[in-house]
């Protein structure tokens, strides 16, 4: 992959998380984080809603199955290890009762979403 096909890409990887993250504020999430990076990977969001709080992989292709197979068991691991970081350097988490989920938001297309809540039980 060339340098401007890296940055279209990247570009399109923002708005399909940028889309997702006003997709779940509409439906009362709040954003925690965006695109937050560890040493063991990044979460794209970390989001909110009541005691759940939500490791979120978004994923952007034209077609639904494309979108399924672009998340796998290293993505799994990845998400999963860098949630015990970020748990871990917010404390105050520890003193709450909250329920942590693995989801998937697909973007299909431009303005299609599909939200996997709790996907990880699925691998």
């Amino acid at each position: 992959m060339n340098k401007i096909q890296r940055q279209i890409y990247e570009s399109e990887g923002r708005r399909a998380e940028d889309f997702a993250a006003s997709w779940l504020r509409f439906r009362g999430y709040k954003i925690l984080e965006r695109r937050y990076k560890t040493r063991e990977g990044e979460i794209d969001l970390i989001a909110r809603k009541g005691q759940v709080l939500a490791c979120i992989e978004v994923k952007q292709r034209s077609k639904a199955s494309d979108a399924q197979e672009a998340v796998g068991y290293s993505s799994e691991q990845r998400i999963m290890n860098s949630a015990e970081i970020y748990v871990a350097a917010n404390p105050e988490l520890l003193n709450e009762d909250f329920e942590l989920r693995f989801d998937i938001i697909y973007v299909i297309g431009k303005w299609r979403i599909r939200h996997i809540l709790d996907a990880f039980r699925n691998y």
